[in-house]
């Protein structure tokens, strides 16, 4: 299933990925840190839903209180209310 979720408090604007089986795929990230946005989905693709979360969430990005791996831990996290 295809997701997308509007980010906040980051330079991204969106993440897009689908879950199949529990799986992530297909992360893309709308704006922010190019190489690092890449780095992440080339990072999580073909990893469980529930990994990502453990190891992406509450990660900070310099003074800001989340980052794009905090936003997108939250954006699974919401995928898997549905």
């Amino acid at each position: 299933m295809n997701y997308n979720y509007k980010t906040s408090g980051v330079c991204s604007r969106g993440i897009s990925f689908d879950v199949e089986d529990g799986i992530i795929k297909n992360v893309r990230f709308d704006g922010g840190c190019n190489g690092n946005t890449k780095g992440i989905s080339a990072l999580v693709e073909g990893m469980k839903v529930e990994d990502v979360i453990a190891r992406c969430k509450g990660i900070k990005c310099g003074y800001k209180q989340t980052s794009c791996p905090d936003q997108l831990a939250k954006a699974l996290e919401k995928a898997l209310e549905h």
